[in-house]
């Protein structure tokens, strides 16, 4: 059964009553053909609840992201920039950061400019900026539940170096306000390489407003920097855009349910019925959260970020011991899903997430040393 438009209806009753799927729901791809973005292909999915952007030269990732018209993802002036443009060096990447619903960081590297055993590494890494090789596009009908998907590959690679492929997958259904990713990096070489991989999705107005709230599983959490640490105990509290912010940032440790998920969301109870946005992965997959507070003029957003590491450098992270790897011919998978919530699906949501913390607010721990510390038997 398909739920549409407030109104559940079986397969032949809908098709009875359309010409094409493509007028409900589906996807289609396009190319973009002006400006930084010229030539940047891109595919258009739509499930009657969402309509989605995603990037097939950018990694599959997810730029512009709609519910019912509400935009979802906080856009950056960059642009779908083309992936010729990308910039290694330093923080050249940020020129093409065009943000989005999800940025993917990685593979072999990823967070904050560093030098690693003599290997200049700039930020978050280059596979958001690798073009993608489509294997799998479209629709079908499953019993009484249409499928939407795009399937594809792209690959980090360098003769004598890595040779790391991440095989993605984006899912939803006809009705559906949520979508599945599925992805499994490869390494296709024959030496062990480091894997670092984050998911930076990233909400913006009018989810985020003032009085919204960012709510999660987190059981600890420590700022970044002495920036974060000011008003650190407000982490979870969200105002307007202020003049001359800077971002602050907060690494959390989630408890997760029965099931080994974690969960966390920016909620707007003000807007319309209530509306939200949540992000729900396993923990033993991707142990690391960040969460990026960054409420200035023009860049305003929260950045809800699963990861497999923090974001200070691979140079830390190899100090730490907490540094992980692939091996060859390894697969590793890494799965989440990310959707919206409107009306009392909040409130159940907010009613999961005390159960999972037992309504006990988050400890704040004062350095990132001891966050470390006190978290690495979560780390692999």
């Amino acid at each position: 059964m398909v739920t549409l438009y407030g109104k559940t209806v079986k397969r032949e009753e809908l098709l009875r009553s359309i010409g094409n799927m493509d007028q409900v729901g589906g996807i289609k791809l396009f190319k973009i053909s002006d400006g930084v973005e010229k030539d940047v292909r891109v595919a258009l999915m739509r499930t009657g609840e969402l309509n989605l952007l995603i990037t097939i030269d950018r990694c599959l990732d997810i730029a512009n992201a709609e519910y019912k018209g509400v935009p979802i993802g906080w856009i950056s002036p960059t642009g779908i920039a083309s992936p010729y443009f990308f910039e290694p060096e330093k923080f050249g990447w940020l020129r093409g950061f065009f943000a989005g619903l999800l940025t993917t960081c990685g593979l072999t590297y990823m967070g904050a400019p560093t030098i690693d055993q003599g290997e200049e590494l700039g930020l978050h890494g280059r596979i958001s900026y690798s073009p993608a090789k489509l294997n799998s596009v479209g629709g079908r009908w499953e019993g009484d539940e249409y499928l939407i998907w795009i399937e594809g590959e792209m690959r980090e690679a360098k003769v004598f170096e890595p040779n790391l492929v991440l095989k993605r997958r984006i899912e939803s259904k006809l009705g559906e306000k949520k979508i599945r990713i599925f992805d499994e990096v490869v390494n296709e070489g024959w030496t062990k390489q480091p894997l670092m991989i984050l998911y930076h999705i990233n909400i913006g107005f009018p989810i985020v407003a003032d009085g919204s709230r960012f709510v999660s599983t987190s059981r600890l959490y420590v700022p970044r920097d002495e920036e974060a640490k000011k008003d650190a105990e407000k982490y979870d509290q969200i105002h307007g855009p202020t003049k001359d912010y800077r971002e602050k940032v907060y690494f959390h440790d989630l408890a997760v349910d029965k099931d080994g998920y974690a969960y966390a969301a920016v909620i707007n109870e003000g807007l319309l019925d209530g509306i939200g946005v949540y992000v729900k992965f396993r923990k033993d997959q991707l142990n690391r959260f960040v969460e990026w507070k960054m409420l200035g003029e023009g860049t305003y957003v929260i950045g809800m970020e699963p990861a497999n590491a923090l974001v200070i450098g691979r140079d830390k992270e190899r100090k730490w011991g907490t540094l992980q790897y692939i091996f060859p011919q390894e697969h590793r998978r890494f799965e989440l899903e990310i959707g919206v919530m409107v009306g009392e699906e909040i409130r159940s949501f907010k009613e999961k997430v005390t159960a999972i913390t037992h309504g006990v607010k988050p400890r704040m721990i004062e350095s990132v040393e001891e966050f470390i510390e006190e978290t690495k038997s979560h780390s692999k």
